[in-house]
């Protein structure tokens, strides 16, 4: 790779990075000052853009990395199709109308979700972590950490309800069950990536659902 192009990319990096903030403040600001119909019903156009920056500028741009991705769509739409189906997996809840169109029930973009969450938490797994488990864990971890927060939210935001009214404990016993899984293919598979990039996408939502979710506890 020349200079000029290293460059560029570093540029291009930086911009994505500055979008995905721009994004996320936005709507946290734009929520809490009482625009939260307007700015919650943009949910699918961020996160498709934040999907688009990142496998442009991760990116994925090789066969593995392709079919990897698709892989990780795959399963998480087709455990998320059990899950709203079939309450013995994550419990008893269903999709609302702010995260996108539906197939069967279920948003086509939970998909693109758990695909862009795995290989976020997984570039962050593999700088920070030596052991090839630790490294499957932590990724793990660090899923149902982020989705912890958002339990909180997403019904308010109409994105899921849970029947019982709060997230079961059972729903992140799954999550981390089938995140170990999905870490351990991403490890196995010793995917690289830009982890400036991760670090910022993984940060930008753990902040603005901290957020909310303090703000709604208070």
């Amino acid at each position: 790779m020349t200079f000029e192009n290293l460059h560029l990319n570093k540029r291009a990096a930086y911009m994505g990075i500055g979008l995905i903030w721009l994004f996320h403040i936005s709507g946290l600001i734009g929520i809490t000052l009482g625009c939260q119909d307007w700015f919650v019903t943009k949910t699918v156009l961020n996160l498709s853009l934040v999907a688009i920056i990142f496998l442009l500028l991760f990116p994925v741009n090789t066969k593995q990395k392709v079919s990897i991705a698709g892989l990780f769509f795959m399963v998480g739409f087709g455990i998320e199709w059990v899950g709203v189906h079939h309450d013995f997996l994550f419990g008893a809840y269903e999709y609302g109308e702010n995260f996108g169109a539906k197939f069967f029930d279920v948003p086509w973009l939970i998909g693109v979700n758990w695909m862009l969450l795995t290989f976020v938490t997984g570039a962050l797994a593999d700088k920070y972590i030596s052991s090839f488990w630790f490294k499957v864990a932590f990724g793990a971890f660090l899923m149902v950490f982020l989705d912890f927060f958002m339990e909180v939210t997403a019904p308010i935001f109409d994105f899921w309800i849970w029947e019982e009214g709060s997230a079961p404990l059972r729903n992140y016993i799954t999550w981390f069950g089938v995140a170990f899984v999905l870490h351990f293919v991403f490890q196995k598979n010793r995917i690289k990536g830009n982890t400036t990039l991760a670090l910022h996408i993984y940060l930008a939502q753990l902040v603005f659902f901290v957020y909310f979710y303090v703000y709604h506890q208070s």
